[in-house]
């Protein structure tokens, strides 16, 4: 097999740089360029298994040898370009590339304790940055501020970096599902959609809380108490052997009871990206698996008004669903300077 994808490249070997991993019959070999060689060795034992080249000290005939008397060799097609596809078999003079549909993605829904574990501390890193964000945030901010704050928590809490682009969407911005950080000021009387997450030693974590700017709206508590209602009904569902449709259809069905709709997934997997299998939605059936790690994250949008998420990283278990992420998710109400002094 050739392994092309960065990520399923860590995951096999620990390898955090540029390469590509074959797995041959005789030994594993990673191909890599003269500014990394040092840095992959350092990464790699003698129990590992896996002999390090220099792209530059391989001859264009030595490809052919890695591959020699291989019935079919596997690739990532979900990653792997035409173009890329095209090189590997003229480079390897390979007969029969084979797709090995999602073989690594699939073992990697499945985490041990140690993934477990940095996974946790991204959560913890998370939590404490919410904790931080409602200490900090003020009227008069843009949501530019907010996220740039977000990021640089991460960095000087011990994050390596973000997960992805925090999302902070205020107001009638609220009611885009992934809206971008805008110069919008936040107001007295605004929803707050608050989506962020962190990598620690390469693992992520996935929170988004719904917080309110003095008060909360009327129309806002009824949409937020049923996605809440939701989220935690959820949790329930989150067992060894539930199945992903099913779980989704109950949500949308009580959305749909309500007169709203669920636009999005209800979850999906967390690990080495923020998105990974499984994906929880009443289009697919999968089945949930102890030390799974994935999101409960509903949401409800009005078009030009507001949004309401909830979403916690959650670990299942053979005892039910664990949240990773343990923020406050009743009403969090952030008061004005001004409220605050009466």
């Amino acid at each position: 097999m050739i392994v092309s994808n960065p990520v399923n490249i860590k995951y096999l070997t620990g390898i955090d740089a540029e390469g590509t991993l074959l797995i041959t019959r005789k030994e594993n070999v990673f191909i890599t360029d003269g500014r990394y060689i040092e840095s992959v060795n350092r990464v790699l034992t003698i129990d590992d298994g896996i002999i390090v080249y220099d792209i530059r000290s391989i001859r264009e005939e030595d490809f052919e040898n890695f591959f020699l008397f291989c019935s079919a060799v596997g690739f990532e097609e979900n990653y792997v370009t035409y173009a890329k596809y095209k090189e590997y078999i003229y480079k390897y003079k390979i007969e029969n590339m084979q797709e090995t549909e999602n073989l690594i993605e699939q073992q990697r829904t499945i985490k041990d304790e140690e993934e477990i574990g940095k996974i946790r501390q991204a959560c913890k890193i998370t939590d404490d940055c919410f904790k931080h964000l409602t200490e900090f945030i003020k009227i008069g901010m843009t949501e530019k501020e907010v996220a740039a704050e977000i990021e640089y928590f991460f960095k000087t809490h011990g994050a390596e970096e973000v997960s992805f682009p925090p999302i902070v969407a205020s107001g009638a911005n609220s009611s885009m599902p992934h809206a971008i950080p805008t110069n919008k000021k936040i107001e007295t009387g605004d929803t707050i959609i608050i989506d962020m997450g962190c990598k620690y030693e390469g693992y992520c974590s996935d929170m988004t809380r719904t917080i309110f700017m003095d008060y909360v709206p009327e129309e806002a508590k009824t949409v937020y108490d049923l996605v809440l209602n939701n989220q935690l009904s959820t949790l329930k569902e989150y067992v060894d052997g539930g199945n992903t449709k099913i779980i989704s259809k109950l949500v949308e069905n009580n959305f749909e009871f309500n007169r709203y709709m669920l636009i999005h997934a209800l979850g999906h997997g967390v690990g080495l990206d923020i998105h990974e299998t499984p994906v929880i939605s009443s289009r697919t059936a999968q089945t949930l698996k102890e030390n799974m790690v994935i999101t409960d994250e509903p949401g409800i949008y009005l078009p030009g008004k507001f949004g309401v998420r909830i979403e916690d990283t959650v670990l299942i278990t053979k005892n039910g669903a664990v949240t990773l992420t343990n923020s406050e998710k009743n009403y969090v109400i952030l008061k004005s300077t001004a409220q605050k002094s009466k």
